[in-house]
């Protein structure tokens, strides 16, 4: 028996709209199997797309895309979008090397109206779209759906503040289930919350006006009653700030609608296509459950937020397994509390990357000193910033790719006041499946250029914990940058130890060719070297710079290599060529690094031999280079 008759025959929303409303249940039911295997298989983001079924179901019935525009903030959860539009039979391929992408990408269908991969620009997007459409002339429509936890950020608000003063058709969705990778932080999630049970003062007085004929016929009933009515009172006392129910959307200018079940897909097709024929900003109010439908993402959806492969229903024998090397993330983990137990002034600040960040264990032992701001990095830094001018020592914990959102305030807030505010920059460099919207390649380009700066680039997990305590005593703004995944295995200290700031470390003695490496290039650096008989250079800091050392290795040497994983436009590699230019010496130099295009998703060994960069690569690519000067 066919397990998805319908699904089979939707290759597009044209396919769907043919279908009659009461076989969209089935059409979500299908759906939702195929997910659950298509992603078990493949892996992927989880959770939150099995939230969004009926929704996406719905939306796609009623809107006549790809003429108008669905945009999905951050993407988690557009995995049915993209069954429903032509790429079900490329699911198997999603997040592989040359296969679907993790996240909308507009060169991957005209319906991917918009590429997103961080929080929190659907509102800004589809608004500028709206716009579009009315200076063009056209009849379109555009929605954004948005999680609540991406509500949270100030990007969403000054969309919503510009939206609301203009005369477009726009209709924003916000799909409530408390939750973004981790539980939601902050006052807005809780105002949500209260807001769901705003009505409870009217529902009081209609079960008391249909119910007491018969209650007070029945013995007892009328005292039982009267606890339910004081528990229902309970409850709306702590939504009275929200009692006027359309206050904050519609002091926007938004019209409200809401909250309506996200799972009921029937009661969405009309409520959609009733807001779809009316004018103006609207907000639809949905609530979800993030991994409905499969048993372990309802009751864990931070665990099931994305996975690798699912787990058999029928839990498996237990098997030890073979000791892993730590990760980098880990490394700063287990760095974070130990040096948190050495110094009382120790803060960590997160912007809702809990578990991604490594602060798991940090927040169970220093609960008081751990501060998830939510998806807000503007004001993560400038938190971070604060603190640090009344003596307190900030680590924030940050992926390289949501550093860039904060930009100014690294700048403006921290760098030109020289606090001493500590940035551990996790995925730096090449990070997978993910792609090129959370690709870490730019920091050290961007952060070379602002004054103050100390920038380190661990080689493996022990130089990591090193330059980590380092950077943390500097009385600097400083940065330790690492990659996503397992170094070296190197061993690791369990001490607090510091290096000389600015001073790198020769790792290999060779002739005629000297390899400056820096971070996770070092390792890969002496594979070739050991076939090339180069000397490497593990130069540990990237600002302030080794100039002796440099100088040295240039003189030494007939052939100058730098190898980063990083941007070559303004990187590591320019601040060697800086230095030589500055010392009058002119020997030929290659610049290793990532060259000027967008990266692409996939394994992460793969991309990197293909940018150049691992270590087979780089001794064919060094060898060619000395060939051809």
């Amino acid at each position: 028996m066919n397990p998805s008759p319908l699904l089979d025959i939707i290759d597009t929303p044209q396919d769907l709209r043919r279908l009659e409303k009461k076989q969209l249940p089935q059409v979500a039911a299908e759906l939702r199997e195929f997910l659950l295997d298509s992603v078990g298989k493949t892996g992927g983001h989880f959770a939150s797309n099995l939230g969004a079924v009926e929704l996406t179901v719905a939306l796609h019935y009623v809107y006549d895309t790809p003429e108008d525009h669905l945009v999905w903030d951050v993407g988690h959860q557009s995995y049915p979008h993209k069954i429903l539009t032509g790429r079900k039979n490329q699911m198997h391929t999603m997040r592989q090397y040359g296969g679907l992408a993790g996240f909308p990408k507009r060169s991957e269908s005209e319906y991917d109206a918009f590429g997103v991969g961080h929080s929190s620009t659907s509102i800004g997007a589809a608004l500028g779209m709206a716009v579009a459409d009315k200076q063009l002339g056209n009849n379109r429509r555009s929605v954004a759906i948005i999680g609540d936890g991406a509500m949270t950020a100030g990007q969403a608000f000054e969309a919503l503040n510009c939206a609301g003063d203009m005369d477009v058709d726009l209709l924003v969705i916000l799909n409530d289930n408390e939750m973004s990778i981790s539980p939601n932080v902050g006052a807005l999630p809780k105002y949500l919350a209260s807001n769901v049970v705003r009505d409870m003062h009217g529902l009081l007085s209609t079960i008391k006006a249909q119910s007491s004929k018969v209650l007070d016929k029945l013995p007892g009933a009328m005292e039982l009653a009267q606890k339910v009515e004081n528990k229902i009172k309970t409850l709306a006392g702590e939504a009275e700030h929200a009692k006027q129910s359309l206050s904050l959307f519609e002091n926007f200018g938004f019209r409200y609608t809401g909250p309506v079940d996200g799972h009921n897909v029937e009661n969405l097709v009309d409520v959609l296509k009733d807001l779809r024929s009316r004018k103006g900003p609207q907000l639809l109010h949905v609530i979800t459950k993030k991994g409905n439908g499969y048993k372990f993402a309802e009751n864990d959806p931070v665990k099931y937020h994305a996975v690798a492969k699912l787990p058999s229903e029928v839990p498996a024998p237990e098997v030890k397994p073979a000791a892993a090397k730590p990760t980098y993330t880990q490394v700063f983990g287990q760095w974070l509390c130990d040096q948190a137990a050495a110094d009382e002034h120790l803060v960590a600040i997160t912007p809702a990357m809990r578990e991604g960040s490594g602060l798991v264990e940090f927040e169970q032992q220093f609960p008081d000193r751990y501060f998830d701001v939510g998806i807000a990095e503007q004001h993560a830094v400038t938190f971070a910033g604060g603190l640090a001018c009344e003596g307190i020592k900030p680590v924030v914990a940050i992926y390289s790719t949501f550093l860039q959102r904060a930009y100014d305030q690294l700048v403006h807030d921290v760098a030109l006041q020289n606090l001493p505010v500590l940035f551990a920059i996790d995925r730096a460099g090449i990070v997978g499946a993910d792609g090129p919207t959370h690709a870490g390649l730019y920091d050290l380009s961007f952060l070379r250029c602002v004054p103050n700066m100390i920038i380190a680039a661990p080689s493996d997990e022990n130089e990591c914990r090193l330059l980590l305590s380092t950077c943390y005593q500097a009385n600097s703004p400083s940065a330790v940058r690492y990659p996503r995944g397992t170094g070296t295995g190197a061993t690791i200290s369990d001490g607090l130890e510091t290096v000389e700031i600015g001073k790198g470390i020769i790792r290999r003695e060779g002739e005629k060719i000297a390899v400056i490496a820096f971070g996770s290039m070092v390792a890969p650096s002496l594979v070739a070297a050991d076939k090339l008989n180069a000397t490497v250079a593990d130069m540990r800091f990237v600002k302030p710079i080794d100039e002796e050392l440099i100088v040295r290795l240039a003189r030494s040497h007939d052939y100058i290599v730098t190898a980063e994983e990083n941007a070559e436009q303004g990187g590591a590699g320019s601040a060697v060529l800086e230095v030589l230019a500055k010392h009058g010496i002119c020997k030929p130099v290659l610049l290793l690094g990532v060259e000027d295009k967008v990266t692409e998703h996939g394994d992460p060994k793969k991309l990197l031999d293909d940018l150049g960069l691992s270590a087979e690569a780089i001794e064919k690519r060094i060898a060619g280079w000395i060939k051809a000067v």
